[in-house]
């Protein structure tokens, strides 16, 4: 493996550990905040569409476009080392004191979304950063390593904020298992912070990061339409299927180890068939793959909620393979398409503007979901959302890359 630029000393097997640290923490606050509060929030007894806007904290991960090109720009001076280091500490510390605030507040506190929406804004901003570095720092033939990196510690971070987290609220209470997520991030971005982020070199740059300049990107432009299908038909629904599975008798400590051990296992071993797949098939075949897998799993819910007559085990294995494997599956291959159209130059903007569309859709389609869950029932909503994945193949298809 090759650096294209920005580090002498780091190798790019340094580089991919130290991001993937930066991702994992990220998805620690995700899973608390769209896995582990909801099923929490069911458990306590509140209804499916109050639940449904816990999706609005998502709101900084749609929105943060506005600020990545000011954020490329302070990242990345005319004249100097990048300052992608100073950005996640700052960020990190926001992050960690949000959380020690949420532990304190309760789960059922509105001010908990308000902490929570600070902490997302200020685990987005790291996240423009990183991404920037990400694709920066690493040549081409690497990116693989970075979509590994970011899917793997993705779903690892979900494993821990999603399964260990409500493990720990199951057994010792809200305040501690809030407390220690927030204590384990440290560790996750000491790496990043106290290796690669000091060994940047010194640089002149021409280029002046635009989101103007981005969006007149005809691979921009199919980058937005990639994320806006995908998300809709791969990731919206699973937003109820922590609550549908405390509804079909499982409890926390079972929905956490569903989460867990699908994310731990199932999550990784899915993102590294992923990447071999992406590699010997291209994004477009496994993009499409993905999308009728988890159709599948979809009509298997709703038929599990009309008929009944499945044991637990087989929803909880369906449920792993959901939320886990066709997600990875699915996301490796799409997270290679950003890095492709992405600009090395100003990759924090452009690879922001496809992961803003990823939260604006899992926003409004998480929002969605509740009231049609709430309103018509698991079966139909279900039922509905596999018929969406099935018609979104075509459609992920057209816009995708051939080769």
């Amino acid at each position: 493996m090759s650096i294209a630029v920005s580090s002498r000393a780091s190798t790019p097997v340094a580089i991919v550990l130290a991001i993937g640290g930066l991702y994992v923490a990220q998805s620690v606050i995700g899973g608390i905040t769209w896995a582990g509060l909801p099923a929490v929030m069911r458990d306590q007894g509140l209804p499916l569409d109050r639940i449904g806007l816990v999706s609005l904290i998502a709101l900084p991960w749609a929105l943060k476009f506005l600020w990545a090109p000011a954020v490329e720009r302070y990242r990345l001076p005319p004249v100097g080392k990048n300052r992608t280091g100073t950005i996640v500490a700052a960020g990190g510390l926001v992050s960690i004191a949000g959380l020690w605030a949420v532990g304190a507040l309760g789960p059922e506190a509105w001010p908990v979304l308000a902490c929570l929406t600070i902490v997302a804004f200020a685990a987005s901003t790291v996240d423009i950063a990183c991404d920037g570095f990400a694709v920066q720092s690493l040549a081409k033939e690497n990116h693989g390593w970075g979509n590994a990196a970011q899917v793997g510690g993705a779903y690892l971070g979900s494993a821990i904020g999603a399964g260990l987290f409500l493990l720990l609220v199951d057994a010792y209470g809200w305040r501690i298992a809030v407390w220690a997520m927030a204590l384990l991030l440290l560790p996750l971005g000491l790496p990043f912070l106290l290796g690669v982020a000091n060994r940047a070199r010194e640089e002149t740059r021409e280029h002046v990061p635009s989101l103007l300049d981005a969006l007149k990107r005809p691979e921009i432009r199919r980058g937005l339409a990639a994320s806006a299908i995908y998300v809709l038909a791969q990731k919206a629904a699973l937003a109820m299927l922590g609550p549908f599975l405390i509804d079909a008798g499982l409890d926390l400590s079972m929905v956490g180890l569903v989460n867990g051990v699908g994310s731990m296992f199932v999550g990784l071993a899915a993102a590294l068939a992923g990447g071999a797949l992406v590699k010997w098939f291209g994004p477009r075949n496994v993009l499409v793959l993905a999308l009728f897998l988890q159709a599948g799993s979809l009509f298997f819910f709703s038929v599990f909620d009309f008929l009944g007559g499945f044991s637990t085990t087989a929803l909880m294995a369906i449920a792993v393979l959901s939320s886990s494997g066709f997600m990875a599956l699915g996301f490796v291959a799409l997270y290679a398409q950003f890095m492709r159209w992405s600009d090395p130059r100003q990759a924090g903007v452009d690879f922001t503007l496809f992961q803003c569309m990823d939260a604006l859709m899992s926003m409004a389609g998480g929002i969605a979901a509740g009231y049609a869950a709430q309103y018509f029932g698991y079966g139909a909503f279900f039922a509905g959302a596999g018929l969406v994945a099935l018609l979104a193949a075509p459609a992920i298809a057209f816009v995708s890359d051939r080769h």
